[in-house]
């Protein structure tokens, strides 16, 4: 098992599967933000996939994806001209140790920590874990960051999880949720415990319901190899959301690094279920029909390319959860997310129960208050009732709006900086994957059965007819 302290080496990047749009999109860009906002580590970057790239390729590939960052044009262009290729079978340990030799003379040095990251499939991945764990002879010091989805359902995430132990120590291991930035992180954690205010009504005595929502304008774009076979809800809700449920209901804990932090949010998910452990009932989806976003006439999912409409995928997903914990026990949890919807909005609403005692002549506002996180941009609004110009008994609804803050830069260059420096404080926890897969699955095998039907909205609407 590979293990000793790295502080202060060299880090080469070995990306699996290289030639992928997730390197190009958002993993090159990431560490371009990343390395132009932090002192970090020498980073060397090593390409990999199974087909012959050439290495001007790849370092075009490179500088074009840091062209649009904030990093110095020295800088990116030493990065880029440093940058090598070498084509590899990730489920061969011959090869992966080609690619540490390569990884070694790109750096010109032995003394260097390898990251693999896998910007591959699930199922390619456990190969390349599987064949990691037969090689007796890892460099010391090996880092492995995986993308969600973690498996495929519960047994096969504790499967995967096994196979990682035999390979690294769990420190080592990166599960990447890109939902969980440090920005989300401080977020929450600041607005509830920095806030005196906040604070005292972030629990079941003061909140209504919780609501997690990540509707998203955009429709399929193109992703329908990964998306029709995954849908909204493992694609959003079984990981992403669930994890920003964990990250609003937690208890703070006393002190936020890796260790604490994670604890936290697996005692949350523990506690978590299906809200009156009913799958059909506090379950909803749908899929979008042709619409127009943006001005666009989009055609239906069910017509978009590379779509098998027989699958049933669902492109906007609801679930509903109960937390068990004296915080939040009576107060449901709504996780919603969906594509080709009206407005992106990634938020956690928090509404509040009405006032109690409101003396006679006064009225209430005739809609709750809210606490409202923005996670993209990051902004917090406090909807309050107070009292109308020219109704001054009549309360009304008014919000109070402030910005949180410009990120210097994206949730990857936030994971990769963990990446890089060994930090794991925005890893997903190993039983804390499983977990996901465990809450949900009811839902998933109730989908299958049908027995939740699959509603239909037009693209640029706000969803369903009928729901909230």
């Amino acid at each position: 098992m590979a293990s000793a302290d790295t502080a202060a080496r060299d880090v080469a990047l070995i990306i699996l599967g290289a030639t992928g749009d997730l390197t190009s999109r958002l993993l090159l860009p990431g560490l371009g933000r990343a390395l132009a906002a932090h002192e970090l580590p020498r980073v060397t970057l090593v390409g990999s996939a199974r087909s012959e790239h050439g290495e001007d390729e790849w370092r075009t590939v490179v500088r074009e994806a840091l062209a649009e960052t904030p990093l110095d044009a020295d800088a990116a262009e030493d990065l880029a001209g440093r940058a090598v290729w070498c084509a590899a079978d990730a489920s061969d340990p011959d090869d992966l140790r080609g690619l540490f030799a390569a990884a070694a003379e790109a750096v010109g040095s032995d003394d260097v920590v390898p990251v693999v990251y896998f910007a591959v499939g699930p199922g390619v991945a456990v190969q390349a874990v599987e064949a990691l764990g037969r090689m007796d002879d890892l460099p010391e010091g090996l880092r492995l960051a995986l993308e969600k989805p973690f498996g495929r359902d519960e047994e096969s995430a504790r499967r995967l999880n096994a196979a990682l132990a035999e390979v690294v120590d769990e420190d080592r291991i990166f599960r990447v949720d890109h939902f969980l930035g440090e920005s989300m992180v401080t977020t929450l954690l600041g607005l509830r415990t920095a806030n005196r205010a906040l604070a005292r009504v972030w629990s079941a005595a003061d909140v209504e319901r919780v609501d997690v929502v990540a509707d998203e304008s955009i429709a399929l774009e193109g992703r329908a190899e990964f998306y029709d076979g995954t849908g909204a809800l493992q694609d959003m809700l079984q990981s992403h959301l669930l994890h920003v449920l964990a990250m609003a209901a937690l208890e703070p804990p006393a002190r936020v690094d890796a260790s604490g932090l994670q604890g936290a949010v697996v005692e949350v998910l523990r506690a978590t279920r299906l809200w009156d452990d009913d799958a059909a009932a506090s379950s909803r989806r749908a899929r979008y029909t042709a619409g127009v976003l943006d001005g666009t006439r989009t055609p239906a999912y069910a017509d978009e390319e590379g779509v098998d409409a027989s699958r049933g995928t669902e492109t906007l997903a609801e679930v509903t959860l109960a937390v068990d914990s004296d915080r939040w026990r009576g107060v449901p949890f709504r996780l919603r997310s969906g594509k080709a919807l009206a407005e992106t909005r990634w938020e956690v609403i928090l509404t509040l129960r009405a006032p109690e005692d409101v003396p006679e002549g006064l009225s209430a506002a005739g809609r709750p208050e809210r606490i409202v996180v923005g996670l993209n941009p990051r902004g917090v609004r406090v909807e309050l009732a107070v009292d109308g110009a020219d109704t001054p008994f009549d309360a009304h609804r008014t919000p109070l709006a402030a910005e949180l803050g410009v990120e210097r830069v994206d949730a990857y260059g936030e994971v990769l900086r963990g990446l890089l420096t060994g930090d794991p404080l925005l890893s997903v926890a190993a039983e804390a994957s499983e977990l996901g897969w465990k809450i949900l699955e009811p839902v998933i095998a109730a989908w299958e059965a049908d027995e939740v039907p699959l509603e239909e909205y037009p693209a640029g609407s706000a969803g369903p007819e009928g729901w909230d």
